[in-house]
């Protein structure tokens, strides 16, 4: 075996292990830690609600301040993990990174490609699929959330018509409502009783969602705090404007189905073909990637892909 993949799968192999020590070894007091969190909605580097610092000592060990001094912009990435409703650390996360940039090249160089080729590849891998797999989580987060959310203003405007004050009116929809909207609508409702004000809690939470529709519902508050008005009568407008948003995307994504699916099949296709290459002739593939033309070529063809496949995308994406 290649020196140089046997010293990187013996790293992946210390990443896996010092992941795994992490997972037992601050698993009690990472657990009250994020319990505390849950309790007063304080995120690690949040800064604390007006009025008072924050409630819970920030936990941080000796991994996640290093990955946190060598990202460049560390609450960007804390505001990504935080989206997709895990809860994952810096550390955690860096140590994913660098088991994949250092086991994906370890077993391409096994598999006979070049060094310098696999090591750009498992770069890439390292720093791109962990990317991909926070975004793709926080977005099926917000799907999920935005899918729930008129049945959480549904439900305020019933309270809100049977004299409940706002606040409780979202501690029931909290109590109501399944996950991710009840989590969240939990989580203002306790920021509140611990003494945050409401208007503070929920622009919090529309940072940490990110989300259009719950945006609305913020400064439909703030809105009628400041002129006053029958908020049921708002919040009732609301819901539907946010359900015939919600109809309209449907019908948009059912009129741009074809093209997706056509985006689709014609970007995975080069992938399947080299799968189906590699697992045949596995001699015949790899030339492509042994040779510094070939990767050229690959470069070039990843790079061709990357833009057509941009460009469909943006092409059957639309904005409600």
């Amino acid at each position: 075996m290649d020196p140089l993949a046997l010293g990187l799968l013996g790293l992946a192999l210390l990443v896996g292990v010092v992941g795994i020590g992490m997972g037992l070894g601050d698993g009690g007091s990472r657990r009250l830690s994020q319990r505390a969190r849950r309790m007063v909605g304080d995120q690690p580097g949040r800064r604390a609600p007006r009025g008072g610092p924050s409630l819970v000592r920030q936990h941080r060990g000796g991994l996640d301040d290093l990955v946190r001094r060598l990202t460049p912009r560390p609450e960007a990435l804390r505001a990504r993990l935080a989206a997709t409703g895990l809860e994952i650390s810096l550390g955690r996360y860096g140590l994913i990174c660098a088991g994949l940039a250092a086991g994906i090249p370890a077993i391409l160089m096994i598999k006979g490609m070049s060094p310098a080729g696999a090591i750009l590849v498992g770069v890439l891998a390292g720093l791109g699929l962990p990317h991909m797999a926070v975004g793709w989580l926080a977005k099926r987060r917000r799907g999920k959330f935005a899918k729930l959310f008129p049945e959480a203003i549904g439900l305020m405007v019933r309270g809100l018509k049977a004299g409940l004050p706002v606040t409780e009116t979202m501690g029931v929809a909290g109590r109501e409502v399944a996950d991710p909207v009840g989590a969240e609508f939990r989580r203002v409702s306790q920021q509140v009783r611990l003494g945050q004000s409401l208007e503070d809690a929920m622009w919090a939470t529309a940072k940490r969602l990110n989300l259009a529709e719950f945006n609305f519902l913020v400064i439909t508050l703030s809105v009628q705090r400041e002129t006053g008005g029958n908020l049921a009568e708002t919040l009732e407008n609301l819901d539907e404007i946010l359900r015939k948003r919600q109809a309209m995307k449907l019908k948009v994504k059912a009129m741009s189905s074809e093209a997706v699916a056509s985006a689709g099949i014609i970007g995975c296709l080069p992938f399947v073909m080299s799968a189906m290459l590699f697992v045949v002739s596995p001699d015949y593939i790899m030339t492509l990637f042994r040779d510094p033309f070939g990767l050229m070529l690959v470069a070039g063809a990843a790079t061709s892909m990357a833009l057509g496949i941009g460009v469909m995308m943006k092409m059957v994406s639309f904005e409600i």
